[in-house]
């Protein structure tokens, strides 16, 4: 009986840590460094790729478990947070911030070891993300703008990983994220409006599921696509794309851009629903094009 109750009792722990952390958020987070550090090495280094790869998760994990701890009181409001650990009141306020600071200290030296580099990106985005985004959640719009910054470290904290410097490559892997980041969370934003609306977060634009809204998603998205393929034209440095390559990024762009038309032709829930995803589908995809881009050139 008692070897019963510590299973039970390890595995509500695991549970609530993967839930405090957000482990599928982390884990596309740590998809987008590794694509980055692949993308930026002449040589592979199996120390470094286990560093990062731990260290981007305890990175976005504490990010993560702050914001829950702030967000507590809220996070009740609203069907799809109140289960999470400390609304529930599965895990105590004190236990999460203990994790959170854990994870902070593994997650920044394990990046510091990479080098010092990496690990002043990783402590920004912790920063940017606890400690302006997450209070402008309740305020204004303009924090999707703001948690943009934070949202598009990842795929270019890679290549500095890598290189161990930022230059026009890590700056074009940035924005390629940056200006995907707009879609991505608009489109969450109003599939999730009146869940978001109970918990007092603004989101949309405009604060409203309109055409305002609408309309800047699909310029948003519009300018995805084009910062997306732009390593094809030659002017980012070593970071390079083939023009087979470049064309299946834009087709699958015009996936998400299709969407993103439905939506401001229907205005329906649903079709935000297929544009968030599409927009998930389309930063994973591109990742993987890109990486495998540069090899396939580089093998034949």
């Amino acid at each position: 009986m008692s070897d019963s109750i510590a299973y039970t009792q390890v595995s509500s722990w695991i549970h609530d840590f993967k839930e405090l952390t957000k482990v599928r958020l982390a884990l596309s987070v740590v998809f987008s460094s590794i694509a980055g550090y692949l993308l930026g090495i002449d040589t592979f280094n199996i120390g470094h790729f286990v560093l990062l790869a731990l260290g981007g998760y305890a990175m976005v994990g504490a990010s993560n478990a702050f914001n829950q701890i702030i967000e507590k009181n809220l996070d009740a409001k609203m069907k799809r947070t109140k289960n999470r650990p400390l609304p529930s009141g599965s895990m105590t306020t004190n236990t999460a911030f203990f994790i959170a600071t854990l994870l902070t200290v593994i997650g920044l030296s394990f990046l510091f070891i990479i080098n010092p580099i990496t690990a002043m990106f990783g402590a920004i985005s912790i920063f940017l993300y606890v400690s302006v985004y997450t209070p402008l959640k309740t305020i204004t719009p303009l924090s999707v703008f703001v948690g943009a910054f934070p949202g598009a470290i990842p795929f270019m904290l890679g290549w500095v990983a890598a290189t161990g410097s930022f230059g026009i490559e890590a700056g074009a892997l940035f924005m390629i994220q940056f200006f995907w980041q707009f879609p991505h969370f608009w489109a969450l934003g109003w599939w999730l409006y009146d869940d978001y609306k109970e918990g007092g977060f603004f989101m949309l634009p405009t604060g409203k599921r309109d055409n305002g809204t609408a309309i800047q998603i699909i310029l948003y998205t519009i300018w995805t696509l084009i910062v997306s393929i732009i390593p094809a034209l030659g002017v980012t440095g070593d970071l390079k794309l083939s023009i087979v390559a470049a064309v299946l990024v834009f087709i699958s762009g015009l996936i998400m851009l299709f969407y993103a038309i439905k939506l401001f032709q229907k205005r329906e829930t649903k079709y935000a629903r297929q544009l968030m995803l599409a927009s998930v589908f389309y930063i994973t995809l591109i990742q993987i094009i890109y990486v495998s881009d540069k090899y396939i050139r580089i093998w034949f």
